[in-house]
């Protein structure tokens, strides 16, 4: 079964940086200001923020056991339609973290994998 991600070199990204006998499950590109991509893997949450001074840039590493909660943020129409976009709120607890996907059917995925991990 393919891995889905949206562009090659976010995947690649996530690949360099995989622990032994860790697996890739999706890599999918943010939208809105500062983050670049969020990654899944069977072990935690890779999330790549554009938005520090300087043209830095953090990958930042939150393993499924640190998450205490996973949320989906999104806006409905009137006639109760979702848009074509979802964010995903994550928490650590001390630190809450925001991404937003184009599609739902990103957000929702996403959602899914870290619920499963955070409650197994």
């Amino acid at each position: 079964m393919a891995i889905p991600y949206d562009k090659r070199d976010q995947f690649d990204k996530i690949q360099e940086g995989l622990l032994p006998g860790e697996t890739i499950l999706a890599v999918y590109d943010a939208i809105g200001v500062g983050t670049g991509f969020l990654g899944l893997t069977d072990r935690r949450v890779v999330i790549q923020d554009n938005s520090f001074a300087g043209k830095k840039i953090a990958i930042t590493s939150i393993p499924f056991s640190r998450i205490s909660s996973v949320s989906i943020l999104t806006n409905k129409s009137f006639a109760g339609q979702f848009f074509s976009s979802g964010h995903i709120a994550i928490s650590t607890g001390h630190h809450t973290y925001e991404v937003e996907f184009r599609g739902d059917e990103k957000t929702q995925h996403v959602h899914n994998v870290i619920l499963h991990y955070i409650t197994h």
